[in-house]
């Protein structure tokens, strides 16, 4: 779908690598640069298998791996002679750092008005603390996620995963994609993407900030309650096992009420009435909880499939695998690799009626193609190349 559009990615770690990742899933080629002496250091991130990274295998799926050094005048002369060629560049280093290194966006827009540039970066380009590092989980923490997650009497809560880059890279790819539609379509110059770990996360928040703003309320951490929604908790099965629930639609909530033999409460105001059930919706809570205690998981489960209630069970990674709608729809995939032999990783999320995303190949070995990308793109000879690895440049 993305056939004819290259992607230069000059980012490391996750948020902004993880954008041209879903680029590259559509058919961009993305060029990946690294630093000669370690790449990204997403390669040596998290667990490792044989000294190689699983995180890079998965975030470096069909790219490119070019080392240059961009520490060097050389460097930073190749990176802009390959930037020219590429329709959108992907960054996330400091802005001070690219304006020294003469890889910012003006200074490319001077030479290609056509270019799109996303600029990831911890704070955004401008403001007092545009300057600073930045890193997920400080966007965790300031965009008020970790302030509501919890327990109530418990401190706030980080996720144990890349919540806010994952949060991030989604809405820099789909700014990718207008800015590439506002190009193209309507004969529009590129421009510069502005997107920071904050904000994203931020805007998934919402609820704290109207509610804020209208009843002067801070919301607070409750667990995995919520406080406009009853039944919602995850609930402890007689078999040690978990099961997830949500009554956020007025119906569901009756309905499990029924399910649970308390159609007294179905029929009763202060249960029936969606507002009035919040009032109460510890005493919901413990009835739930009580009738799922004394059943198994899958005696509990098939009495809420019978009654057609939002309710699930809560998975480790080994029983989503295994889940036959997962199977089904192959979320994940097997993919063959010359250092691992194979590595199941998740499948391109979009699905398409007449397109398919790709997992062409894994993370590629560090500079695996930076002499075929050198000679393609920018003419450059075998000589020219031996050069400049004999300088360190590549």
């Amino acid at each position: 779908m993305l056939e004819g559009i290259r992607v230069l990615d000059m980012a490391t770690l996750a948020a902004a690598p993880l954008a041209a990742t879903y680029l590259g899933e559509f058919g961009a080629e993305v060029i990946k640069i690294e630093q000669p002496r370690g790449g990204d250091p997403i390669r040596g991130w998290g667990a490792q298998k044989d000294g190689v990274g699983l995180m890079w295998k998965s975030i470096g799926r069909n790219k490119k791996s070019v080392t240059v050094d961009l520490r060097t005048a050389e460097g930073q002369s190749l990176v802009r002679d390959l930037a020219r060629t590429c329709d959108v560049v992907v960054a996330n280093t400091r802005p001070h750092t690219l304006r020294r290194w003469g890889l910012d966006y003006d200074t490319l827009r001077e030479v290609d008005s056509r270019v799109v540039m996303l600029h990831i970066t911890g704070y955004g380009l401008t403001g007092p603390k545009s300057t600073r590092p930045g890193f997920g989980t400080l966007g965790e923490a300031m965009s008020g996620f970790a302030h509501t997650t919890g327990e109530s009497d418990g401190p706030p809560t980080l996720p144990s995963f890349m919540l806010a880059d994952g949060v991030a890279s989604l809405n820099a790819a789909y700014a990718v994609m207008m800015a590439l539609y506002h190009r193209d379509v309507h004969g529009a110059d590129g421009q510069l993407i502005d997107i920071n770990l904050i904000d994203p996360l931020a805007r998934l928040l919402e609820q704290s900030l109207v509610t804020y703003d209208q009843t002067a309320t801070i919301p607070r951490r409750a667990g995995n309650k919520w406080d406009i929604s009853a039944p919602r908790n995850t609930y402890r099965t007689e078999d040690d096992r978990w099961l997830a629930m949500s009554g956020s639609a007025p119906t569901i909530a009756l309905r499990v009420f029924r399910a649970i033999g308390r159609a007294d409460l179905a029929e009763d105001p202060d249960f029936s009435d969606p507002q009035r059930r919040l009032a109460r919706s510890a005493e919901v809570d413990a009835v739930v909880a009580e009738w799922v205690s004394q059943r198994t998981l899958a005696d509990a489960m098939a009495v809420f499939e019978k009654f057609e209630i939002a309710a699930a069970p809560v998975y480790d990674v080994s029983e989503l695998i295994d889940d036959e709608q997962m199977r089904h729809r192959e979320v994940f995939v097997r993919i063959e690799d010359t250092q691992l032999d194979s590595m199941l990783v998740q499948a391109p999320v979009p699905r398409f009626s007449d397109s398919a995303g790709i997992v062409d190949g894994l993370g590629p070995e560090l500079g695996a193609h930076t002499a075929s990308v050198l000679s393609e793109l920018l003419g450059l000879s075998d000589a020219d190349i031996d050069a400049l690895r004999q300088r360190d440049v590549i």
